[in-house]
């Protein structure tokens, strides 16, 4: 099935959720500056996280859906790790980053929270996700351990809660591109995990 929604927690769970009607979401003339506003509107006014998630991953799937522009976006990854950035939105006083980002395949991002929500997108290629859970020792407090993966295709949608673990790689024979939307940080929260050392550290 096309344009599958996803959940990760922080328990290392990975669920299936509902997923909108591509259908049911047409709009005519709906552009970046409607969905912040109305992203703004679920912000304020939606507190329980388990419901102001599902609404996130609607809003971006209308966005997608309807948006050539964001569809079309991206920047060459840097020769030099493979990957890009181009940020969209980033306001003083708004708590939300929305970005693109470009993996070259082979690209592997480190195993990590986020210490926020997060949603991203697959517009282009493929992106695996790893998804991680704790599983401290009196030895090693910070020690995980991996509860399974996903491979994403373009149209699928994933989120996270602020504590869910995961690491990703793009896969395929082309630039894995996605659109993310992120809200604010807590730097205290946000950790970088080696399976090696079975250390954390904040990043």
């Amino acid at each position: 099935m096309k344009n599958k929604d996803w959940l990760v927690t922080g328990d290392g769970q990975y669920l299936a959720c509902k997923s909108a009607r591509e259908w049911d979401l047409l709009r005519d003339n709906y552009r970046l500056y409607r969905f912040i506003t109305e992203l703004e509107d679920v912000l304020n006014n939606v507190d329980d996280e388990s419901s102001r998630l599902p609404e996130i991953r609607m809003l971006v799937r209308r966005l997608i859906t309807n948006s050539y522009w964001v569809q079309s976006k991206k920047l060459q990854p840097s020769p030099e790790n493979g990957t890009s950035v181009l940020l969209l939105y980033d306001e003083l006083g708004f708590p939300l980053t929305v970005q693109i980002v470009t993996f070259l395949p082979g690209i592997k991002s480190s195993i990590h929270n986020h210490g926020t929500w997060g949603v991203v997108a697959v517009l282009k290629g493929q992106e695996k996700t790893t998804c991680w859970q704790r599983s401290p020792s009196a030895e090693f407090p910070d020690k995980i351990e991996t509860t399974g993966e996903i491979t994403l295709e373009p149209g699928d949608i994933i989120s996270f809660t602020p504590d869910a673990i995961h690491s990703v790689e793009a896969v395929g024979d082309e630039p894995t591109v996605t659109f993310n939307i992120y809200g604010e940080t807590d730097p205290k929260e946000r950790f970088e995990f080696d399976i090696v050392s079975q250390t954390a550290k904040k990043f």
